[in-house]
């Protein structure tokens, strides 16, 4: 593996890198990000089914695992992440790139995860995926519950969440083979599924989806589901976007961009410090 140092100049210039990609080339890599980090949350949904009949922990650890299927994705295939590519602070504070470039990829990669994780929540939808009603259930309930979060608190989950998912990347730019990253990535990631932490891109596929199947499913579904709209009280696109994405997307960035790209980076001397 990489050494300490080794690692933070290489995730400077892979960081500087992902920034000055050119723009159309950096939407289709954030557009698959999106629906990677989707993928993952489905495979999630589906280890839910059921999960009642064993303890909760172990419930919500098989979950983490397999949602970390799609930050793996993301990282071999070299997509772009708005949670790991808040750590582009660290190429500003080097000097590697303007204010300027970082908030012009911070928004380009925000807005490609979003159209990637909203294309796979449309398609999920017209697979009919939920008609067995526990899928639908699942991912009902699960969304519910993300929008239950007073701001503040979905603000800490959100720093929480990728505080964790920043230094699983960090991790895996030690490593030298596939196994190595995919071994660096899937522990940290699987703790903040199993904790309830909020990850932003993760949420704009599960609530859309969650509004999708709210507004939009034949009336047949709820009695198969075993819920009813009416039980869903908080899911709307205001506590969607406001109570929701906007304070996770606030937390994401200070848990993934200073609690671990610029503090990584000054500790081991590759900024401020030489």
């Amino acid at each position: 593996m990489l050494t300490p140092v080794e690692t933070a100049d290489f995730a400077i210039d892979a960081l500087t890198h992902k920034a000055t990609t050119p723009w159309r080339r950096d939407l289709l890599l954030a557009m698959a990000a999106g629906a990677f980090i989707g993928i993952g949350f489905v495979f999630y949904l589906v280890t839910q089914q059921g999960a009642d009949a064993m303890p909760v922990g172990m419930a919500k650890f098989v979950g983490g695992v397999a949602f970390s299927t799609g930050l793996a994705l993301v990282v071999i295939t070299g997509a772009d992440l708005f949670t790991s590519t808040t750590m582009t602070l660290t190429s500003r504070a080097a000097g590697r790139i303007t204010w300027g470039r970082l908030l012009r990829h911070w928004g380009l990669v925000y807005g490609g995860n979003l159209v990637g994780a909203l294309t796979l929540a449309v398609l999920l939808f017209w697979g009919g995926t939920y008609e067995n009603g526990t899928f639908g259930a699942v991912a009902l309930t699960t969304a519910h519950h993300k929008v239950s979060h007073t701001f503040v608190q979905a603000l800490v989950l959100g720093l929480l969440c990728n505080f964790l998912v920043c230094i699983a990347v960090w991790a895996s730019y030690a490593g030298r083979t596939v196994v190595d990253k995919v071994a660096a990535i899937t522990l940290p990631i699987a703790m903040f599924v199993a904790a309830g932490f909020e990850h932003s891109v993760a949420n704009m596929f599960l609530l859309p989806y969650a509004m999708m199947l709210k507004t939009l499913v034949p009336a047949e579904f709820w009695a198969a589901a075993g819920i009813a709209a009416a039980d869903l009280d908080h899911l709307t696109w205001a506590r969607v976007v406001v109570g929701n994405l906007l304070p996770v997307t606030i937390g994401n960035i200070i848990g993934g961009g200073v609690m671990v790209g610029l503090h990584q980076a000054w500790a081991q001397g590759r900024i401020g410090r030489r």
